[in-house]
């Protein structure tokens, strides 16, 4: 527990009638009390030793995250936030890569957490739209030599971590990264987009908070331009499209590609040049709790949910890395960020990392073109 300022400290401190002393001294405490919330997080053995430990830590987890149940809800909320927590606590006992943490999602189940964060079925749309589209052609085919690790943070490509919330828009939030990264990287300009013009607009082939395709949504901006995130922000759920926003486009792209399926050595010649779209599977419970280091863990390709890779590494002790982009907040993971295992031995990448990447292409630096009206049944 902080110790904070001596009693004897504080009286004299309230006893002086100095308004600017004792704004000082209550920013301090504030400031104390703060930290001791963060530092709930921080549990031991003896943590979990009895029901009280354990209780006494789902209290503290629940102020922290402002999270309001019923008495009823709180005893079964319990249950499952005592089996989340004791697997954090034993994965982080082994020697791997990466550690866990409890974050926002402590009380969820694992089915929970899939349904609502990993829930845009991007194997289930991919079915229904056959091969990707793209141009058929692969604009970084011959490039031989890529640096030996880059961030497009850095570069001043890449806008905060935003959340999607309880809405399957992930693919929107995937499609933006990389419109905001190439955009920038032709005007020298960030310009943060609207996530919610998707979802409430592109709807002829993407389904919303119901999940979607980064290509077909590249696709949609190629023919309507996208605004800001300041005009048309974002809700967090399904919308009509508001004619009144969409009419003023704010960037535009000329199209998209397709990443070679199945080949990191290709994605790997994307991201050197700018953001990369990609659809992993990242409902496991090692992702879900995902806190910091290279994530190794166990995951398969059932494509459930799509980020962008921003930026590759390397550890000090040779690992190399995909610096990934997600929309699950910044409290999650590295502040918003996971890096995932790349160059691994399966053709298909970490959780299919290299199954469905791709990117969109921008021949100008030019301010957006005239664009197609929205047909009026999509308004």
């Amino acid at each position: 527990m902080l110790s904070l300022f001596p009693i004897f400290s504080i009286e004299l401190i309230l006893s002086k009638n100095n308004m600017e002393v004792k704004k000082v001294f209550f920013v301090a405490l504030s400031f104390a009390l703060v930290l001791r919330v963060a530092e709930s997080f921080e549990f031991n053995e003896k943590d979990l030793e009895s029901e009280e430990g354990l209780w006494d830590l789902y209290e503290r987890w629940r102020s922290h995250h402002t999270v309001s149940r019923s008495l009823d809800e709180k005893h079964n909320r319990f249950n499952v936030f005592k089996g989340n927590v004791m697997h954090v606590h034993s994965s982080n006992k082994m020697d791997k890569p990466y550690k866990l943490k409890l974050n926002r999602f402590a009380d969820m189940t694992n089915h929970e957490f899939r349904s609502i964060y990993a829930g845009s079925k991007v194997n289930h749309h991919r079915m229904f739209r056959g091969t990707p589209r793209g141009n058929g052609t692969f604009m970084y085919q011959n490039v031989d030599r890529v640096p030996s690790s880059v961030d497009w943070r850095k570069k001043g490509a890449v806008t905060d971590v935003k959340d999607q919330g309880q809405c399957g828009s992930c693919w929107a939030f995937s499609t933006i990264v990389a419109v905001e990264g190439i955009n920038q990287i032709k005007t020298h300009k960030l310009v943060p987009l609207s996530e919610q013009e998707l979802v409430d607009c592109d709807t002829t082939q993407n389904q919303g908070c119901n999940g979607g395709l980064m290509e077909s949504a590249f696709e949609f901006i190629k023919q309507y331009g996208i605004t800001t995130a300041s005009n048309y922000p974002y809700e967090a759920k399904d919308g009509t499209c508001d004619a009144s926003k969409v009419n003023e486009p704010a960037v535009s792209i000329d199209g998209h590609e397709n990443v070679p399926v199945n080949n990191e050595a290709a994605l790997l010649k994307a991201v050197a040049h700018q953001p990369v779209s990609v659809a992993i599977e990242a409902g496991g419970i090692d992702f879900q709790f995902y806190s910091e280091g290279v994530f190794t863990g166990n995951c398969g390709t059932a494509l459930d949910h799509g980020v962008a890779i921003v930026g590759y590494g390397t550890t000090q002790d040779g690992t190399k890395y995909w610096t990934v982009k997600n929309s699950w907040g910044s409290e999650w993971g590295e502040k918003g960020y996971i890096r995932m295992k790349r160059s691994i031995s399966v053709k298909k990448g970490l959780c299919g990392i290299a199954m469905e990447a791709s990117y969109p292409i921008k021949k100008s630096s030019s301010k957006p073109r005239e664009h197609s009206s929205y047909p009026k049944d999509e308004l």
